[in-house]
């Protein structure tokens, strides 16, 4: 894929009325040119009738081009059919017959890492997250991706989301990261050329592994420290248990503090989110029904969790099941008790002392908003809030701060050139604020972060809010050396 250099910044954009060869006619109803792919065996479905996107929806767009100075892929490729509006004529065009799902046409689907910015941004209020979440799913059952797709996929869908199948994959790549493999590897300029560009994604985004990655050692139930005041269950997450265990302790701890007794029930797997951004539909129903199974018998008042992008699958739990009568009410039942650790702490509010966390001396933080808690879930300042009641804390923003790190699951692995460039703008933008701390929320983009700051050789460390609130706590000191 050619990255356009000069759409990259957001200041030297494309304008939003400029169009190129594959943009959209003035009086046209749609995208020119995708009509007759060149390739017969090519050629495609339209939409099968299972919940495709809504016409009503598409009408609602006016095309005004707000979005696409928002929209990360478009501002990366500088083509309008990588845009939110080209991909919503594109829909239209294969609502009503005029091309199919196609090579053409699914690649500029593929290029969306659905972040969600053009949502909050569209003035009309058009309801792009539920056209993406419709479309993807049309894409996998109706269009014939090659083999080496339905390879890579079948790989990252059968181990991902399910931690104990990810362990055993990892446990060789431990070995490999312990004698130093990784290291000169990565610093061999024959390694990238040589590995397949997914594969060689793959291991850039490895992080180091820690023997906790390979066991949860935290109890199915950890009391309230003093009076206690809520009862509620933890989601541990697929990827966050195994690459981030100690954002997980560190969660405990802090909601533990502050008068919670925590539920952990056992066997809890995926919340969905990787297969469900994907359009992996029944994968996600059916590690929707488990994760309900387990959890509705606990008796919570909220259920918490530490990574966005989970958070905002949890909370979709009734669109995701709402054809499934026998799930329908208790997947609505168990949304409207999903929170955000942050989102519920801010609302019910520190019982616990908070100390400096480097003494007398003021400590700048910058916060990175994770696409999901922004745009999916609208949770902007709570975490903001909840950092500045720690002593002695200064909170910078950086310039762009709404625009996606390009981690977006696995949209790193997928579409690495994009996923690049775009980890290369956001770790620029938070450097230049000159912070001591990046924080950030979610386990995807703490991953995508660490490796541009190792890229562009910055030693600024990244931590979850929890960990600094745990910190805090504690009366510990923040070790400002990477973690």
């Amino acid at each position: 894929m050619a990255l356009s250099s000069s759409n990259s910044l957001g200041s030297n954009s494309l304008d939003s009325n400029s169009l190129d060869s594959n943009s959209l006619g003035s009086n046209s109803p749609g995208l020119e040119g995708f009509e007759n792919p060149a390739d017969p065996l090519e050629a495609g479905l339209p939409f099968d009738s299972q919940h495709p996107p809504e016409v009503s929806v598409m009408d609602s767009c006016v095309h005004c081009g707000f979005c696409l100075s928002t929209c990360p892929s478009y501002r990366v490729i500088g083509k309008e059919t990588d845009s939110p509006r080209g991909r919503i004529y594109m829909m239209h065009d294969i609502s009503v017959g005029k091309t199919t799902l196609n090579q053409a046409t699914v690649q500029h689907f593929d290029s969306c890492l659905g972040c969600l910015a053009c949502v909050t941004t569209c003035p009309s209020g058009v309801e792009y997250d539920k056209l993406i979440a419709d479309m993807r799913p049309q894409i996998e059952r109706n269009y014939p991706r090659s083999a080496s797709e339905k390879l890579l996929r079948q790989l990252i869908f059968s181990i991902f989301p399910y931690p104990q199948r990810l362990r055993l994959l990892l446990r060789p790549l431990r070995v490999y990261q312990q004698i130093g493999l990784q290291g000169w590897l990565r610093k061999t300029p024959l390694f990238k050329q040589l590995m397949p560009k997914t594969l060689a994604a793959m291991e850039s985004v490895l992080a180091p592994l820690s023997p906790e990655a390979f066991r949860d050692s935290l109890p199915a139930l950890i009391p309230a420290q003093g009076t206690k005041r809520y009862r509620v269950g933890m989601i541990l997450g697929c990827v966050q248990r195994i690459f981030l265990p100690e954002v997980n302790a560190a969660t405990v701890r802090v909601l533990t503090a502050n008068g919670c007794e925590v539920a952990i029930p056992p066997g809890q797997g995926c919340c969905a989110a990787l297969s469900h951004h994907q359009g992996q539909e029944e994968q996600a129903k059916t590690l929707a029904r488990q994760m309900i199974e387990t959890f509705e018998d606990s008796n919570l008042d909220a259920i918490l969790v530490n990574a966005s992008g989970c958070g905002h699958t949890l909370k979709e739990y009734g669109h995701l099941l709402e054809d499934d009568p026998a799930y329908r009410d208790r997947a609505i039942a168990f949304a409207a008790k999903v929170k955000d650790v942050q989102e519920f702490l801010d609302e019910v509010g520190l019982t616990a002392d908070l100390s400096p966390l480097q003494g007398d001396i003021p400590l700048s933080l910058v916060y990175q908003d994770a696409c999901h808690m922004l745009h999916g879930q609208k949770i902007q300042q709570q975490p903001r809030r909840l950092l500045k009641k720690i002593p002695n804390v200064k909170l910078r923003e950086p310039v762009d701060a709404a625009l996606c790190c390009g981690s977006a699951g696995i949209y790193n692995i997928l579409q690495p050139e994009v996923g690049d460039e775009l980890g290369r703008q956001k770790v620029q933008n938070l450097t230049n604020t000159k912070a001591q701390v990046i924080v950030s929320a979610n386990v995807g983009c703490t991953i995508q972060l660490r490796k541009h700051l190792d890229l562009q050789e910055q030693q600024t460390p990244v931590f979850h809010p929890m960990q600094l609130l745990d910190y805090a706590i504690r009366g510990e000191a923040l070790p400002l050396q990477k973690p």
